[in-house]
């Protein structure tokens, strides 16, 4: 049994004739996870307090005790002077609990007009549009350094991979704009959430709007909301914005994913293409010569905890009536999951690309050993009058050709490629050039195009882009 003497009163206890059993009090406070919110709780609640005044619920003098107080409260919070008790539920109640235990029974007047329904629904969304604008920095960061190490190597010949199989010749920096046009969408679309974050519920109170004659521009004002809620039940019930922030995350950390996977498969001895900076690696316990490029594999692994958070949060939602339900509680950790893992995996990606060693020799031996510039000698016969269906068959042929004689497609001579049958009649002396991987990738001179001039101008305006 609970004994009553040890549980204090609670904010809301004056319909209850027993006190809260202790175990449903642990289960059902929040305040171990949702204390992060203590600033823009009391941001908000001052935002209100300057709201009451102004609509003349409140006095000034009361609004002035009420903000001084807070702001006593957030600097306790500040320097970790602030207890946080479990048995006051959430950050809501234990900073206006600690606000009236500061300046008196003025500070219960700062609920009027408000729940905790909205006023939760309100300190998300500004936690939420100050993590995206830190995520769009960052962005902003990562995309500089992809579009600076892709200008550096805008001339080197790489493999470009279909299936993982030699596909044609491309250059390191065209494949490097490839991962700068993923995290461009990406940064655009946190951009588009952002607006949908910025919407104000407070004043929709617990779902049906309150008596009082608020002035929720006001209010909006002060917190810098473009807009504010239209509807009551929805505005205290909506969490699509965070479910619409964890895809946009989920779609981002697909993407740095991808590029782990590249990067470990490049990193490793068969490819050699890269080497990780040794202070983005960690080594083995049992196997001295080991260096494993352990950042971009966690990484790479972290993008399932987001999309299981976006999994949750759906599922969370899809079966709860309007309007607030106890089970949005449960839409906090998720959330702040998904901000510290997608903050950290961009920190990690942007410290570490500029200084990965690339390996240009070992790159362009790998495009000339897979017959990659089987596409360009196809559209040289094109070029002569050839029909493409004809020409992929001849050069088909030709590939097999050049496997018997234990040669790439590009290093058979013009006279070897002159003795297959049905190819020798279109073969010219200039087929050389078209087999090399430097004309292969300079033919390709469009914009989206891999060659080098097209690749330089095309980091440059990337630069210019974010």
């Amino acid at each position: 049994m609970t004994d009553e003497k040890s549980v204090p009163e609670k904010l809301w206890g004056g319909r209850f004739s027993e006190p809260t059993d202790q175990f449903v009090e642990r289960f059902t406070a929040s305040i171990g996870f949702d204390a992060r919110l203590y600033h823009h709780d009391i941001r908000g609640s001052i935002a209100h307090a300057k709201m009451l005044a102004h609509a003349g619920v409140i006095t000034a003098a009361e609004r002035d005790q009420i903000v001084a107080g807070l702001e006593q409260v957030r600097g306790e919070a500040e320097r970790g002077e602030l207890t946080w008790r479990v048995d006051l539920e959430d950050v809501h109640m234990n900073v206006e609990s600690r606000l009236t235990a500061l300046v008196g029974d003025v500070g219960k007047k700062l609920h009027t007009a408000r729940s905790r329904n909205d006023q939760v629904a309100t300190d998300i969304r500004l936690y939420l549009r100050d993590a995206i604008d830190d995520l769009l920095a960052l962005e902003g960061e990562l995309l500089t350094e992809i579009a600076n190490l892709a200008e550096r190597h805008a001339t080197t010949v790489m493999p470009g991979f279909t299936h993982l199989q030699t596909a044609q010749p491309v250059t390191f920096g065209h494949h490097l704009l490839a991962w700068f046009e993923m995290l461009f969408r990406d940064r655009a679309r946190l951009r588009e959430v952002r607006t949908r974050v910025n919407v104000l519920p407070l004043g929709s109170a617990a779902l049906a709007g309150t008596t009082f004659a608020i002035d929720r521009e006001f209010t909006a004002r002060e917190l810098g909301f473009e807009a504010v809620s239209q509807n009551s039940l929805d505005a205290v019930s909506d969490r699509d914005f965070a479910i619409e922030f964890c895809a946009a995350a989920s779609l981002t950390m697909m993407h740095l994913s991808r590029w782990c996977e590249e990067l470990v498969l490049w990193s490793s001895q068969q490819f050699s293409f890269v080497s990780l900076p040794d202070r983005f690696c960690t080594g083995s316990s049992i196997m001295p010569q080991k260096k494993n490029p352990d950042v971009p594999e966690l990484v790479r692994g972290k993008s399932g905890r987001v999309f299981g958070h976006l999994v949750a949060l759906l599922t969370l939602m899809k079966s709860q009536p309007l309007a607030y339900n106890k089970d949005n509680q449960e839409d906090k950790e998720p959330l702040f999951d998904t901000v510290d893992t997608l903050r950290d995996c961009l920190t990690a990606m942007t410290g570490m690309l500029p200084h990965i060693e690339v390996d240009a020799t070992r790159m362009r031996a790998a495009a000339a050993a897979g017959h990659a510039t089987a596409t360009d000698l196809a559209d040289y016969l094109v070029r002569r009058g050839v029909p493409f269906r004809d020409a992929h068959e001849m050069v088909g042929k030709s590939v097999a050709v050049a496997q018997r004689k234990g040669k790439s497609l590009a290093e058979l001579t013009v006279a070897e490629l002159r003795q297959i049958p049905s190819l020798g009649n279109y073969i010219g002396d200039d087929v050389e050039e078209v087999l090399s991987l430097d004309g292969s990738v300079a033919a390709r001179n469009h914009v989206g195009g891999t060659a080098p001039a097209q690749v330089t101008a095309a980091a440059k305006r990337a630069r210019a882009r974010i």
